[in-house]
């Protein structure tokens, strides 16, 4: 289908900030504040980095609906809506629709590791909910890839698949999907967002725009207008900490990064832990090369 709302440039995987075992709605507020100031163009709240898997229903519902009367329509809500239960996927989706999420972001549904025409059937059913969706293709957290032909199907056959945030860490699927149809391709990976670009993507859901989101903003505008030297030069400055949030598991690294800065408490929900020592005083020292002072 024709995508219905503008799905590019920056957008934000925005972390879930707790406090005493709670999420914490005013941290969460100003981190939203902060994002839309920056020029963040969608907010993706319940994601991985959000800690999707460790929030209660309640807790997921809540959340949603907070970003979406927060942000206020000053940014796109991309509700992230996916399961490897298909009736708790639909809920979600429901749900998202129903306090105004723009789209929503759905994982390959994981551990049971569905055919692809098992997932074929699942975004089917997802889509009855009329809320364009975002296919999250990601099998380094899922153990399942889409392929490029069923993702094509999806797009061809069903009307709500509108884009696809791509973390295959591949660049043949973004420059296969660019060679088939014209579906939106987002990065799912930052270090990828340049290349991605070179092939046709139009942005990325961001793990680092959390903390730079000027800087994310900055690198997707260069992307857009075609002006890939600016663009190179931002992603080579960047690179350092690009992978640097990824030295254990995400969110574990951002959320220590945000926490130094003073942005969120360190809160984090087990069976994440936090993160290790020996990584602070590097990731500290990479976020004073942008005038952000770490306290470890």
């Amino acid at each position: 289908m024709a995508n219905p709302i503008q799905l590019e440039g920056s957008m934000v995987a925005l972390v879930t900030p707790f406090a005493g075992g709670e999420v914490d709605y005013e941290t969460l507020g100003k981190l939203i504040d902060m994002q839309i100031e920056a020029g963040t163009m969608g907010l993706v709240p319940c994601g991985t980095t959000g800690e999707s898997p460790t929030l209660s229903h309640d807790e997921h519902n809540r959340v949603v609906a907070f970003t979406v009367e927060h942000a206020a329509g000053r940014a796109i809500v991309i509700a992230g809506t996916g399961s490897n239960s298909t009736a708790e996927a639909v809920r979600l989706t429901e749900h998202a629709e129903s306090v105004g999420a723009d789209a929503c972001l759905v994982v390959n549904p994981y551990y049971n590791k569905p055919p692809q025409r098992g997932m074929f059937d699942h975004i089917q059913r997802l889509a009855e909910a009329e809320l364009p969706i975002v296919l999250y293709n990601i099998p380094g957290r899922t153990s399942i890839e889409l392929t490029v032909e069923t993702m094509v199907a999806m797009y061809e056959k069903i009307d709500m698949v509108v884009a696809v945030k791509e973390a295959t860490g591949k660049l043949d699927v973004a420059s296969g999907l660019a060679a088939a149809c014209d579906i939106t391709i987002l990065s799912g990976d930052d270090s990828l967002t340049l290349p991605i670009g070179a092939v046709g993507g139009r942005g990325v859901i961001s793990v680092l725009a959390n903390i730079l989101p000027g800087k994310i903003r900055k690198l997707c505008d260069a992307i857009l207008r075609g002006d890939m030297a600016d663009a190179t030069a931002r992603h080579v400055r960047l690179f350092p900490l690009f992978k640097g949030i990824f030295v254990e598991t995400n969110p574990i690294p951002i959320k220590a990064l945000m926490a130094m800065a003073g942005l969120i408490g360190p809160e984090i929900r087990l069976p994440l832990a936090p993160l290790a020592d020996e990584h602070r005083p590097k990731l500290a020292a990479m976020l004073k090369t942008f005038r952000i002072e770490a306290k470890l």
